[in-house]
């Protein structure tokens, strides 16, 4: 039944995921968030079409297409709610509520990579993005992209042994472009799918800027291949670099008008990379901190120490400031910054933007 709440809660007119992620927090559950009172409702600023939904029952909300979605086993919600929910994303101020996924759910637990550039690439930039990908999955990467023509699609097709998410502008039932039907069939053999838009939900221009801030906020980083100076790729490194996540380019020739978006990145900063391994090397600890993360997370369920145990539980699926841990588990703050920092060590939490701390795994 929640995965159908989430559904409904997204149905709610002119909702968007951060006035959901403040509902949910309000209430303290996707289910809570319906059958209250209009007055309690129109004091949370909502307008009357929004109460009017959170009073109806969720199932009076799900669409024809929501039905369609829910009936096929194969595919899944992850929401705020669940523990595997990608703790690079939660901490994002606009993190989706909830995701649609279809195909390997167990995917957004891996350090991954984001691979983007532009749909009418060069044949050197196609080969380019295929064959990092190939080399930064063989390494141990998820290769994330947008599952568009030219360099996200080659970065799919290089990725397709060792795992790859395509993240879609669209519904999770609508594959956009159609040209790459095939390769989204393809990629569920050993990806996944991933969109936060309802499904039935069609290609619109202002998604694909929203699609965006999904690929570099479930990466570590966002390397651009080929790119105009007015592209789409660059917007998602602008994202990249918000979200406190690296950014690499690939150099290119000066007569190409595709080299202007990777040289203006590396103009500001962006870091110039001219083989997988320099990737790798600028990931460094923290890519090699995923890494032993993904293999002991079976160990890593909750810490077995009371003191920790407590901080562990009170974060729940929250990201907490130093004060409000102390004041939910009743330790000094002196006490509590040495817990934390031996929880960081181990693998149990992780600092989040404005001096705040989230959970990294939990029992599932």
């Amino acid at each position: 039944m929640s995965h159908a709440l989430w559904l409904a809660f997204g149905r709610v007119p002119g909702l968007g995921p951060v006035r959901q992620k403040a509902l949910w927090q309000r209430f303290g559950s996707v289910a809570a968030c319906f059958g209250h009172g209009s007055a309690e409702l129109a004091g949370l600023g909502l307008s009357e079409a929004q109460i009017g939904a959170l009073r109806k029952a969720p199932e009076d909300l799900l669409s024809a297409e929501d039905r369609r979605w829910l009936a096929n086993p194969d595919n899944s919600i992850c929401s705020l709610e669940d523990s595997d929910y990608p703790a690079l994303l939660r901490v994002l101020p606009d993190a989706p509520a909830y995701l649609h996924l279809r195909g390997r759910r167990e995917l957004l637990g891996r350090a991954a990579l984001a691979i983007v550039g532009s749909r009418r690439p060069t044949p050197s930039g196609r080969a380019n993005a295929q064959a990092f990908a190939a080399s930064l999955g063989r390494a141990g990467l998820i290769i994330v992209s947008g599952l568009a023509l030219g360099i996200d699609g080659a970065a799919h097709e290089g990725a397709l042994d060792t795992g790859t998410i395509a993240v879609l502008a669209t519904g999770p039932d609508v594959i956009y472009p159609r040209e790459h039907l095939e390769l989204a069939h393809r990629l569920l053999e050993n990806g996944l799918l991933i969109s936060e838009q309802a499904p039935g939900t069609g290609p619109r221009s202002g998604l694909f800027p929203r699609r965006n801030r999904l690929i570099s906020g479930l990466s570590l980083g966002v390397l651009v291949v080929e790119a105009a100076l007015q592209s789409g790729s660059l917007i998602t490194a602008r994202l990249a670099l918000e979200q406190g996540r690296e950014v690499f380019a690939i150099p290119g020739s000066i007569h190409s008008p595709l080299s202007r978006g990777p040289h203006s990145l590396i103009r500001q900063g962006a870091k110039l990379v001219e083989t997988s391994q320099d990737i790798l090397e600028e990931l460094g600890p923290l890519f090699q901190a995923r890494q032993e993360l993904q293999r002991d997370a079976a160990a890593t369920q909750a810490p077995p120490d009371p003191q920790e145990r407590a901080v562990w539980d009170a974060l729940h699926q929250d990201t907490l400031s130093l004060e409000e841990i102390s004041e939910r588990c009743g330790l000094t703050l002196s006490a509590l910054s040495a817990i934390l920092l031996s929880m960081e060590i181990q693998g149990f939490i992780a600092p989040c933007p404005g001096g705040r701390f989230c959970r990294l795994s939990g029992p599932s």
